[in-house]
């Protein structure tokens, strides 16, 4: 079985490298998943937490940029709801997507137009 690995890697129909930065692309590209939500994906595909951090930590922008981004995306979906439960199904979201409590919310609240400190 190794022996057929290492052949299968050798002609490059096997790269971890290649499936991790081809992943994290799309899931950071696409799908607009945060840093932490990337990388417990790429572990969960059996990528080294090295190699998965490396990549993830490559990736273009950072999380509140991409965070501001979804949340401006989502919140047309959200009119005619009253503003404490659009905030916390928007910040519900981006929590789901990978995105730390602080940036979920500050990104729910800009793209809401919530002040800050209330």
């Amino acid at each position: 079985m190794q022996d057929v690995l290492t052949r299968l890697e050798r002609v490059g129909l096997v790269d971890d490298e290649a499936f991790a930065r081809q992943f994290a692309e799309q899931r950071f590209g696409s799908r607009k998943e945060g840093t932490r939500a990337v990388m417990q994906g790429l572990r969960a595909a059996g990528i080294a937490s090295g190699l998965a951090e490396s990549v993830a930590q490559d990736a273009p922008g950072d999380d509140e940029e991409r965070a501001a981004d979804l949340a401006r995306s989502r919140v047309s979906r959200l009119s005619g709801v009253p503003p404490e439960k659009a905030f916390a199904r928007l910040s519900s979201l981006l929590m789901r997507r990978g995105y730390g409590p602080e940036i979920a919310r500050s990104a729910a609240r800009r793209a809401l137009e919530i002040p800050f400190g209330e």
